[in-house]
C-alpha cells in the first residue's frame, strides 16, 4: 500500500461500542489531546515515571548540554544526569516526595535559560490511602522505523493521543519499542532486520567487540532508536507516567531457536543495547517496599537509586497493583527445570498474588498468557505445522518445558485468591483480544477463571500480523489449555484502557483498521468493546 493512500484511508465503518451506562468512558473526549500550544523548546522527548514519593524522568535535547540542565520539581531542584556521552540525553531522580501531589516542573540550562515550558507531574496516592478510582492505558508493540514500513510516525502519534485523551492516571507499554534485529537468522535481514541494506544506510552498522556508549555504537543506536521512540512519544507524555516493559526485540532480536543459533537469554552485547536504550529514553521501575531490593537487575550501581530494570510495580493507594515483568531477560534453557523469570522473581509474583492489601492486582507479563502462534518463545508447547495449525502432538524443537511449569504455578496463584477477579493483560501478539481461562495442564482453574486480554498494538507493518507473515496463523488458543475467546483475536492497532474501581475493572477495548478507516477517524475512537469485571466476593 502507497503511503498516500494509507493516509487517505477508506470509508468509515460503522462503529459498535457494547457499554454500560455507567461506563467511565465518554464522548465528551473526543479530540485527542494536543501540544500546540505547549512549547518544547529544545526538548526532543520527555517519558516521567512517578510512584508515591519518587519521580524518575527521560528526556532528549535537541541541542546537546555541556553542563547537566536543572528541573524544579516544586521546591526541590534535581541537577541532571547525562546517560549518553554527548549531553543530548538526561534522567532527573527525585525522591521523599508527597502523595497524590501535582507538582510544576521547570526546566533550565545551567546558565538559566528556559528549555521547554513548565509542566505538571502527579505523584501517586499513598499506599495506605484509599483512591476512589484509577485510570490505566495499555499498548503494545509501538516500535518500528517508519522507513521501514512501519506505521507513520504521525499515526502512531496520533494514536496515542487519541488515548491521552481519556486522560490515564498511568500508561503501561508492554515491549517491542524497537525493532533493529540483529543474528536471528528469520528476521536479521527482513523489514526489520539491523543487517539489512536499507538499515545500515540509515544508521550505520553495530560492532558487537565494541563498546555500546561512548564510541560509533553509539552513533548507529540513536539513529535506529530515536525515530522509534522519541519521535513517537514526544512531549506528550510528560504528565502522564510511563511504565515501559521490555520484550525479545528490545533486545535487538526476535526469540527465536536454530541448530546455528538460539537468540535468548540475550547475550551481553544484547544486553547492553537494552540497558543503554532504557538509560537514555525511558525509565526503569521506581522501588516498592513489597518487592524485593535482590532481584536480577534491580539496585545496579549504575542507575537510580532503588529502580528495577525488568520488574515493575505500580501501586495506586489500595486500589490497585499492576505486577510488570520480563520473561525475556532470566529465562534460562534447564528442561524441566527451566524458567521465563527467575525464580525469586516468582517468589515476588506470587506472594503479592496472594496478599490481600490491594483491591485489584493484576499481572501484566511480557510474553502473553492463552494464546499461542507456534513461536518458539511462548510458554506453550503448540507447534505450527506445515497445514498452519497448532499441534502439540510434535515436540517442539528447543522449547523448554519448564517454562509451561512456571507459567502454571503463575496462573494458579492467580486463580487461587478467590478475594480478587483475576487479570492478566499482555502485548506481543500484535492483536486485541479477550478470554477466559478455566483450565491449564492439570490446574483447574474453574472456580476462579483468569481473564486474559491482548492490549493492542501501536505500530505494525503490514507482514507483522501474525496471519500476514510466515505463519499464516492468527493467534490461537494453547491446545494445554481449556480456554474461552470473548474476542477472538483481532489484527488491528489499537489499545485497552482499564478503570478500577472498589467494586470492579471495566476493560474498554479500542481498534483502528488501517484498511478500511481513515486516518482522521483516530480523533473519535470509541470503544468497540466494553467487558465490566465485578470484583470476586470469596
Amino acid at each position: 500500500m502507497e503511503r498516500r493512500d494509507f493516509l487517505k484511508g477508506a470509508s468509515a465503518a460503522a462503529l459498535y461500542v457494547n457499554a454500560p451506562s455507567d461506563l467511565m468512558i465518554s464522548s465528551a473526549s473526543a479530540k485527542p489531546v494536543s501540544d500546540k500550544n505547549w512549547d518544547t523548546g529544545l526538548v526532543r522527548h520527555i517519558l516521567p515515571t512517578v510512584s508515591d514519593s519518587e519521580i524518575l524522568i527521560k528526556l532528549s535535547l535537541n541541542q546537546a548540554q555541556k553542563s547537566p540542565p536543572i528541573l524544579r520539581i516544586g521546591n526541590q531542584v534535581v541537577i541532571g544526569k547525562m546517560t549518553d556521552t554527548q549531553g543530548e540525553f538526561w534522567q532527573f531522580f527525585a525522591k521523599n516526595l508527597k502523595p497524590a501531589q501535582t507538582y510544576q516542573l521547570s526546566l533550565k540550562s545551567q546558565q538559566g535559560a528556559q528549555l521547554c515550558q513548565p509542566w505538571d507531574l502527579t505523584t501517586f496516592p499513598a499506599k495506605d490511602s484509599n483512591p476512589g478510582q484509577f485510570k490505566a492505558l495499555f499498548i503494545s508493540c509501538v516500535g518500528g522505523h517508519e522507513a521501514a514500513g512501519f506505521l507513520p510516525n504521525e499515526v502512531r502519534n496520533r494514536l496515542l493521543r487519541r488515548a491521552l485523551s481519556f486522560k490515564p492516571q498511568a500508561t503501561i507499554v508492554n515491549g517491542d519499542h524497537v525493532y533493529w534485529d540483529l543474528l536471528s537468522p528469520s528476521t536479521s535481514k527482513v523489514r526489520y532486520g539491523g543487517n539489512t541494506e536499507q538499515a545500515i544506510k540509515i544508521a550505520g552498522k553495530f560492532d558487537r567487540a565494541g563498546l555500546v556508549l561512548g564510541a560509533d555504537n553509539e552513533t548507529v543506536l540513536k539513529k535506529a532508536v530515536g525515530p522509534q521512540i522519541a519521535s513517537v512519544y514526544g512531549a506528550d507524555f510528560r504528565s502522564t507516567p510511563v511504565f515501559f516493559l521490555q520484550d525479545d526485540h528490545d533486545y535487538f532480536d526476535n526469540d527465536d531457536a536454530f541448530d546455528e543459533i538460539i537468540t535468548f537469554p540475550p547475550s551481553y552485547f544484547m544486553l547492553q543495547l537494552a540497558r543503554a536504550t532504557q538509560s537514555m529514553y525511558y525509565p526503569e521501575f521506581l522501588a516498592d517496599s513489597n518487592r524485593p531490593k535482590g532481584l536480577p537487575y534491580s539496585y545496579a550501581a549504575d542507575r537510580p537509586s532503588g529502580v528495577s530494570e525488568s520488574f515493575g510495580t505500580i501501586r495506586f493507594g489500595n486500589l490497585a497493583e499492576i505486577l510488570l515483568y520480563d520473561v525475556r531477560r532470566t529465562a534460562t534453557l534447564a528442561g524441566p527445570s527451566a524458567v521465563c523469570v527467575d525464580i525469586e522473581v516468582e517468589k515476588w509474583l506470587v506472594n503479592r498474588t496472594k496478599s490481600n492489601d490491594v483491591q485489584n492486582l493484576i499481572h501484566c507479563p511480557s510474553n502473553p498468557p492463552g494464546w499461542s502462534a507456534g513461536k518458539w518463545g511462548e510458554f506453550y508447547p503448540d507447534v505450527l505445522g506445515d497445514d498452519k495449525k497448532l499441534s502439540i502432538v510434535t515436540p517442539k524443537p528447543y522449547w523448554q518445558p519448564g517454562w509451561l511449569k512456571q507459567h502454571d504455578r503463575l496462573m494458579n496463584a492467580l486463580s487461587g485468591n478467590q478475594a480478587r477477579t483475576p487479570l492478566v493483560i499482555s502485548g506481543d501478539m500484535h492483536s486485541i483480544a479477550l478470554g477466559s481461562m478455566q483450565r491449564t495442564n492439570n490446574f483447574d482453574l474453574s472456580k476462579n477463571p483468569i481473564n486474559v486480554a491482548l492490549s493492542g498494538t501501536g505500530a505494525t507493518y503490514p507482514g507483522g500480523w501474525p496471519s500476514q507473515g510466515w505463519r499464516k496463523t492468527p493467534a490461537l488458543p494453547s491446545q494445554v489449555l481449556d480456554f474461552s475467546e470473548e474476542i477472538k483475536p483481532i489484527e488491528q492497532h489499537g489499545f485497552t484502557l482499564v478503570d478500577f474501581t472498589k467494586d470492579k475493572m471495566v476493560l474498554s477495548f479500542f481498534k483502528w483498521d488501517v484498511k478500511t478507516q481513515s486516518v482522521e477517524e483516530i480523533d473519535t475512537l470509541m470503544p468497540f468493546h466494553v467487558k465490566e469485571l465485578p470484583r470476586a466476593q470469596g
